[in-house]
């Protein structure tokens, strides 16, 4: 499996979208809008995991730089998540 980022989606799209636009190219996995805690509202990105490295390679020449209800969507292939101190706000 190959997890991809995508960045630079419109607020309204939602992880059906990305399923049925990746499924273009290959078997989607997972399809996940990343949503802000607070507020339930898309923070304009996500991730989508393909099932083999050549979906993946096929979807970022299909989608990256495509329009995706009038944003041009980035797709790259997600790199791994950093650990980030954790903040203690203030306590």
């Amino acid at each position: 499996m190959k997890k991809l980022f995508v960045g630079s989606l419109p607020f309204a799209a939602t992880e059906d979208e990305l399923k049925d636009l990746f499924s273009q190219a290959g078997t989607v996995e997972s399809a996940i809008v990343i949503k802000d805690k607070m507020t339930g509202r898309s923070k304009g990105f996500g991730f989508v995991e393909m099932s083999s490295e050549e979906e993946a390679q096929k979807a970022v020449s299909m989608f990256n730089g495509s329009d995706l209800s009038g944003r041009n969507i980035i797709v790259s292939e997600a790199r791994p998540q950093e650990d980030r101190p954790r903040s203690n706000f203030g306590r």
